[in-house]
């Protein structure tokens, strides 16, 4: 059984103070623990409990900065352990999973489990830079320690079924990616599914689209051209589409997200029990570099390589 610490796991704030609950943090946490029905309706803030438990590890530790907060989901959960900081999450445990907090800089906890070979997921964004994406992959190769990140969407079934359709489509030459809200923070679970799909090799990124409703036109090394559309909430509702369009055929889908986190966390157990990479780091650096890239294309206004937003 492996013992795993959650780290920022019971409140979220994205550009406003942090309030009790989290998405992810409760979502994980009901995965592996299960919950306590009259508890979580008490709980006082986000709780999301998740339709589908993995068996094979279990949550031991929690940390949050609202120690209050990080009680009641340990109360809540059956988390043994409600741990002093982040550096005492890791220690004692298997592995330790540092939550999407808002902050879009949770990377910044993966150093110490890192220094220490305690393998780690760090829930997407990986940063919000490419130049921070690609400090902590450094850092995660020569430590030799495992490390993971990655938008969930990744391993959804509907988008391992369209990867394995492939063949049926022919050379994919064109495709495109939607989802609402921001491009970076957001725009990760968009362009994941064509990574996913299609794989890496993105060296450029032209936004054509204004503030808040980008058109980025991403451009592959192997004459692929994506284009990915982002909205804000202004703009467009939420939700996430894929289009491939194929020298023989296409294929278009709104995934279902049923138990998403939980494929997710699959993926994760695996590489710690076979060490098998299912998103090599690089590849989730190059994918922070080309939403960067996009967004920087906007405030420009002409085609920004990747290779600008990476560290020289």
């Amino acid at each position: 059984m492996h013992r795993l610490a959650l780290i920022s796991a019971a409140t979220y704030g994205r550009n406003t103070p942090r309030t009790r609950g989290s998405n992810h943090g409760t979502a994980f946490a009901t995965t592996f623990n299960g919950w306590d029905e009259e508890k979580a309706k008490a709980f006082g803030g986000t709780f999301v409990r998740s339709g589908r438990k993995l068996e094979g590890a279990r949550v031991v530790k929690v940390w949050d900065p609202d120690q209050e907060a990080a009680r009641a989901l340990a109360d809540t959960c059956g988390i043994e352990t409600v741990a002093t900081s982040a550096n005492d999450a890791c220690t004692g445990v298997d592995a330790v999973l540092l939550i999407d907090d808002g902050s879009g800089a949770q990377w910044k906890y993966a150093e110490h489990p890192l220094r220490k070979n305690v393998p780690v997921f760090c829930d997407k964004p990986l940063a919000m830079t490419a130049r921070e994406a690609e400090a902590i992959a450094k850092l995660s190769r020569e430590t030799k320690t495992p490390f993971m990140s990655c938008s969930s969407l990744r391993f959804v079934p509907d988008i391992v079924k369209l990867r394995s359709e492939l063949p049926q489509l022919g050379a994919v030459h064109l495709a495109s990616a939607a989802c609402g809200n921001e491009l970076v923070y957001y725009g990760i679970h968009a362009l994941s599914m064509i990574y996913a799909v299609l794989g890496r090799g993105c060296v450029s990124a032209m936004n054509v689209g204004q503030p808040g409703a980008n058109l980025v036109r991403l451009r592959f090394e192997n004459h692929r051209d994506v284009m990915l559309i982002v909205g804000e909430k202004e703009w467009m509702r939420a939700g996430y589409q894929v289009n491939l369009y194929g020298e023989k055929g296409w294929r278009s889908v709104q995934p279902d997200l049923k138990d998403l986190y939980s494929y997710l966390l699959e993926a994760f157990l695996d590489l710690i029990e076979t060490g098998q990479e299912r998103v090599p780091i690089e590849e989730e650096v190059e994918l922070i570099a080309a939403l960067e890239a996009g967004a920087l294309s906007l405030k420009l206004g002409r085609e920004v390589m990747l290779s600008e937003v990476l560290a020289p």
